[in-house]
């Protein structure tokens, strides 16, 4: 396993520096003696992560959508797609996810949504940018602002949001800690500051604290 860990941290150092200072994770629960990440903190690849006797932490990767219940006392090293673990014991499962969340709402993105909803009375409604697997989304809005929710095929439904700074760490806004949940199968907008993203709902979703990245909404 040392070795194998070895060489996990040998290919790392040949990536790229913008693609290793990229989120690729983001922490779901930590519980006990945990240092090097904190809940709903994103991890790059090659952060370390360490776990004390008694204590452990859910990993979720954007893109893989592997989902990583790691425990007992060990260390983690973060990969691109999943974690090299020393010692600690591992259980993971592929979740459902959209491996576009990493980039969702990118400045390129976020201006063609805007474009789309400028038009989006007098056009076909527009394909989704992301698609969310559980109905209560995660909101991830920084700061003070107004989030404005509006759904696009069937008219009526919207929901403003004045935010104050208040939300956990300062940006994430949890639909489920309020109970609310979105339809299953609609098409929505949101936007918050200059960010504008169109997601779709899944027709199986759930609403509640389903897993984190199945209903994460980067609001950047």
């Amino acid at each position: 396993m040392k070795r194998s860990i070895a060489v996990c941290l040998g290919l790392m150092a040949v990536a790229s520096p913008a693609a290793a200072d990229s989120p690729v994770a983001v922490v779901e629960d930590v519980q006990g003696k945990v240092t090097g990440a904190e809940f709903m903190d994103y991890v790059t690849p090659k952060a370390v992560i360490k776990i004390g006797d008694g204590g452990s932490v859910i990993l979720s990767y954007l893109k893989s959508c592997r989902r990583e219940t790691i425990s007992g006392a060990g260390t983690i090293i973060v990969g691109t797609e999943e974690s090299a673990v020393h010692l600690a014991d591992v259980k993971a499962e592929k979740t459902n996810c959209d491996p576009n969340q990493a980039n969702a709402t990118t400045r390129e993105t976020s201006g063609v949504a805007a474009t789309v909803l400028r038009s989006v009375e007098a056009a076909s409604l527009p394909q989704p940018q992301l698609t969310l697997y559980g109905a209560s989304p995660l909101v991830e809005a920084k700061g003070r602002g107004k989030l404005v929710i509006r759904r696009l095929d069937v008219p009526g439904e919207r929901q403003e949001i004045s935010l104050g700074g208040t939300q956990l760490k300062g940006r994430f806004l949890d639909f489920a800690s309020e109970n609310v949940a979105l339809a299953p199968g609609g098409l929505y907008t949101a936007t918050f500051k200059t960010s504008h993203i169109v997601f779709k709902v899944d027709p199986q979703a759930k609403p509640g604290a389903t897993p984190i990245v199945g209903r994460l909404l980067r609001m950047e």
